[in-house]
């Protein structure tokens, strides 16, 4: 397995570093983030690898997208063979117990970007923050958007991003990809990752986060991931945002640069920002007129640890980071000590659910698997 974002977040090799995100979101006299805080962890996996050889989510379970369709709430999520990701569907009524449904994102041998990998990783669906996320139909069908990585293994080689529609929520089809790395910014050039469907006033907005090329040792190695959009009027032509990468990573402190680096000398130690290296996953709410991103970060601190974080914006391309982690990793021993990241989050019963991908232990013992935590008390 070589360069893929698991081996990244696991081999974290510079120096540690205090982990702090600058406070540039001006708080206004109320708290602002309130409306997005779910303190509240559940301390037990929702779903995770069956251990069944034959499974198509045997090792792990990762990147829960949670919706509301057919008098029902529904996950998509994908799993992972040993071989690659392939998407399942989930069904609960609490969205606390979860059945699994189907295998619905199955590899295609035969294509040329599924061969190894689909992700079935986002579906078109009411974004305001207070809803139950209920999926929006399209001339009649559920709109939904994928991404595949070309090679075997964890998230190998450079991906694309693509469209698919279902009448059932059970079988999708798949249309050639809207987004290459190759055709973007060189923030971009290394692959794309979780793409996220939001329409707002007839325009449809496609969220994703992507990866540059291999850095050089004195960089830090590994790459950086920055999120970006493009925009569709018509579901077929998509533009880039101008203004892409339209969430940045953090401030790189000082203190994590290598002593072969002239930085390193020449400041005095500061800490790096939580989303120095990543920042990434992006899952777009609107509350009221405004908007707000969810997203994990990942910075240099050794060892690495992802955790949630959230950016606030007046408009669908501008958003500001406040500065507070949403949901942190965990105690030692509990589901999330590794990492808590990859965002989706929905409202039931006036309590708002934000679920996210929870690691715990060390790779090759890792286990992977939903968690979800919410804003009162389980």
């Amino acid at each position: 397995m070589k360069n893929t974002r698991r081996q990244f977040l696991r081999n974290t090799t510079l120096a540690s570093a205090t982990a702090a995100i600058a406070p540039r979101f001006a708080l206004a006299a109320q708290d602002e983030i309130a409306p997005f805080r779910t303190p509240y962890k559940y301390p037990e996996l929702l779903l995770k690898g069956t251990g069944r050889k034959a499974d198509f989510d045997s090792i792990s379970v990762d990147d829960p997208i949670v919706f509301h369709a057919e008098g029902a709430f529904h996950m998509l999520y994908i799993g992972f063979d040993g071989t690659g990701y392939q998407t399942g569907l989930a069904t609960s009524t609490d969205l606390l117990h979860w059945k699994r449904t189907a295998l619905v994102g199955p590899r295609n041998p035969a294509s040329k970007y599924t061969k190894y990998n689909l992700a079935l990783s986002s579906i078109l669906r009411n974004k305001q923050l207070r809803s139950n996320g209920e999926a929006i139909r399209i001339n009649g069908r559920y709109l939904g958007a994928w991404n595949a990585y070309p090679s075997a293994g964890y998230e190998e080689g450079a991906a694309v991003i693509g469209l698919a529609w279902s009448d059932d929520l059970l079988h999708w089809q798949l249309t050639d990809p809207v987004l290459y790395p190759q055709d973007g910014a060189p923030w971009e050039h290394g692959g794309l990752y979780r793409p996220d469907l939001m329409l707002d006033r007839g325009t449809y907005y496609l969220y994703y986060n992507a990866k540059t090329d291999p850095l050089p040792k004195s960089a830090g190695g590994g790459w950086h991931e920055q999120t970006g959009a493009a925009t569709s009027t018509d579901l077929k032509t998509w533009a880039r945002y101008r203004g892409n990468p339209i969430l940045r990573n953090g401030q790189r402190g000082s203190a994590t640069y290598p002593k072969s680096n002239p930085l390193y000398s020449l400041n005095p130690p500061t800490p790096d920002a939580r989303d120095s290296r990543f920042a990434s996953n992006p899952f777009v709410v609107q509350n009221g007129c405004d908007y707000a991103m969810f997203y994990f970060g990942f910075g240099y601190q050794r060892p690495g640890r992802a955790c949630e974080l959230l950016a606030l914006g007046a408009d669908p391309v501008t958003f500001v980071k406040v500065p507070e982690v949403l949901i942190d990793t965990g105690a030692p021993g509990s589901i999330d000590e590794t990492f808590a990241h990859k965002p989706s989050v929905i409202t039931h019963e006036g309590a708002l659910y934000h679920f996210y991908c929870a690691v715990s232990g060390k790779w090759p013992n890792e286990v992977r698997g939903i968690a979800v935590a919410r804003s009162k008390p389980w």
